[in-house]
């Protein structure tokens, strides 16, 4: 049986966790290597300062004192006995849609994965939605990906919403807007302290879009593209090229006669 690593970011104890596990099993030796505690908006994320350590918790059930993207480091690159085909984060509690992708640690997981060189899938559920729903769509779609692979350095983000969905889409990721987001507050002592995230974010054109399938009642899968590079702006950036080239040039020939 071909080797699944399983991770999330809300922790190896969640339950969104253990029933993915249990949809995959059917499919591989489903590894579960995913952080002791939560690490919910840790986004990509790895930990280089301190060692890692793994606890195990069963059979092929492992704690990390460490992040979901150095859960991926450590299976894919010889923790496991054999290298995982197929990596899958989730399912996690809430949504990961839109701009929101950055932050989250489930897609840096899955975004982890691809970056090693293995097939993909990140999984969340909105909020009220049924966890088996979640993880049999899970099942469905990395059941297609082992049979068919993915396009080079491209992961999938999948969103299930929180009603019985009506289907599955393809979708681009959608752009929200946040208002109100610092909360300053003051603690007993007197000294001010702030939280981040306040407010209702407003979503901008949802046609097409992953939070628009969920508006509708649809699964959302929206593939990831990690060359992160504008091509569309070289022609637009041209000049501005240029122009800084040419003015950098003079400046740098000028300190070399100097010398």
């Amino acid at each position: 049986m071909p080797a699944l690593l399983l991770t999330n970011d809300d922790g190896v104890h969640a339950a969104g966790l253990a029933a993915l596990e249990q949809a995959l099993a059917e499919l591989g030796d489903a590894y579960v290597l995913a952080p002791e505690r939560e690490q919910s908006a840790c986004g990509h994320a790895l930990t280089l300062h301190r060692p890692l350590r793994v606890d195990r918790l069963g059979e092929r059930r492992f704690g990390v004192n460490g992040t979901p993207s150095d859960c991926v480091n450590l299976g894919v690159l010889g923790f496991l006995p054999e290298r995982p085909v197929l990596v899958v984060a989730g399912v996690n509690h809430g949504t990961n849609l839109g701009d929101d992708v950055t932050y989250s640690g489930t897609v840096s997981a899955a975004m982890e994965g691809t970056l090693l060189g293995v097939p993909s899938i990140a999984v969340s559920l909105a909020a009220g939605g049924d966890l088996a729903v979640a993880a049999e769509v899970a099942r469905l779609i990395a059941l297609r990906v082992l049979v068919t692979g993915l396009p080079p350095k491209t992961l999938l983000n999948v969103n299930v919403p929180g009603e019985p969905p009506r289907g599955i889409r393809l979708t681009r990721l959608g752009h929200r807007v946040y208002t109100g987001k610092i909360v300053e507050q003051t603690d007993p002592r007197g000294r001010p302290h702030y939280w981040i995230g306040a407010g209702e974010p407003e979503w901008e054109g949802l046609q097409g879009t992953d939070m628009g399938a969920l508006h509708e009642g649809y699964v959302s899968i929206t593939p990831l593209h990690l060359d992160l590079t504008n091509h569309r702006a070289f022609d637009q950036l041209a000049d501005f090229s240029r122009s800084l080239d040419a003015q950098y040039r003079p400046a740098t020939r000028k300190r070399a006669r100097s010398e």
